[in-house]
């Protein structure tokens, strides 16, 4: 009865120091918590190497609450139970980075940002790029991408491609009953055009009108935006510009669409693209309320380029 009482002593004594232990607070002094894959032992070493006070006790704790999850977690800031800290291994989710393409951006302005943003090798986002995507520019569909913190760039640009490659097949074949590559670079690249020169999205059809008219003509387009294509996203187009720019993106200089896109692309673009408004509308202008009057008369475009030069 004694040793039977003594050993009951014992196991109280136990009990009530797990649970002292369990309760003794810690301080968390960051968002996020970065776990090496492997083993619970592994973990808890790779914790206590980051400074925080574990023990050989929590390594039989964590095995009996669950194995610990790998990569950046999100975890809770700020001083925590010991065993709620623990149970955060298990069942954290991961840190989420956004990343944001608006439409119109260029990939090489896009690519730049997302190194500094996330701290990535600019070279490896754009050899990954050209590995992973059909389309020099417009691979990347305008949107805002939730991502896992510390992703790498071979991972971060596969996963942007693929979600934008779903979008286009799924437009695609509601559109046009397939998705032929070469056939859809031809829309992504006339859709470009209309998204560096349209107001809003409202004249996207117009505009995507205007293209195809002067196209069935053989006129050139003759729109600025073309100019604003890689480096050159943000850059003004002066007269001096469209003199000197001697690639196939000056549709002053060159007949038809530009080589490839000039830019990312929304799906409103796209759809005007693909069903542009029927007009004859051959001539557009910005005019003070920073929307295009079109006109399929010369005289009248004159007439318009001249209005909006007095408003100025």
């Amino acid at each position: 009865m004694k040793i039977l009482n003594f050993l009951m002593y014992i196991v109280h004594l136990i009990i009530i120091s797990i649970t002292f232990y369990i309760t003794i607070p810690m301080m968390v002094t960051t968002k996020t918590i970065k776990l090496p894959k492997g083993s619970v032992s592994n973990t808890i070493s790779h914790l206590q190497k980051e400074g925080n006070r574990l023990s050989i006790i929590d390594t039989y704790l964590l095995v009996a609450i669950g194995q610990p999850k790998s990569g950046e977690l999100a975890i809770e800031k700020g001083v925590i139970n010991r065993i709620d800290f623990l149970y955060m291994l298990t069942s954290a989710s991961e840190a989420i980075e956004i990343i944001t393409l608006i439409p119109g951006e260029t990939r090489p302005i896009f690519l730049e940002a997302i190194a500094k943003q996330q701290h990535l090798n600019i070279d490896k986002l754009e050899g990954n790029y050209t590995k992973y995507s059909h389309y020099k520019e417009a691979g990347i569909i305008p949107d805002t991408y939730h991502v896992p913190k510390g992703i790498k760039e071979e991972k971060l640009i596969s996963f942007l491609v693929k979600e934008s490659e779903k979008k286009y097949k799924k437009l695609a074949i509601e559109e046009l009953k397939q998705y032929n590559k070469k056939e859809w670079l031809g829309y992504l690249t006339i859709a470009s055009v209309v998204q560096k020169e349209a107001a809003n999205n409202e004249e996207m059809p117009i505009v995507a009108s205007v293209v195809y008219n002067r196209l069935k003509i053989d006129m050139p387009l003759q729109m600025d935006g073309t100019l604003n294509y890689g480096k050159y996203s943000h850059v003004k187009v002066t007269p001096k510009r469209i003199k000197t720019d001697t690639s196939g993106f000056n549709t002053y200089a060159n007949k038809g669409l530009p080589p490839y896109p000039v830019c990312s692309v929304s799906i409103q673009a796209i759809k005007s693209a693909l069903n542009p408004k029927q007009t004859n509308y051959l001539y557009f202008m910005r005019n003070s309320e920073g929307v295009h009057d079109f006109t399929h008369s010369y005289q009248e475009h004159l007439q318009n380029i001249e209005r909006a030069k007095k408003s100025n």
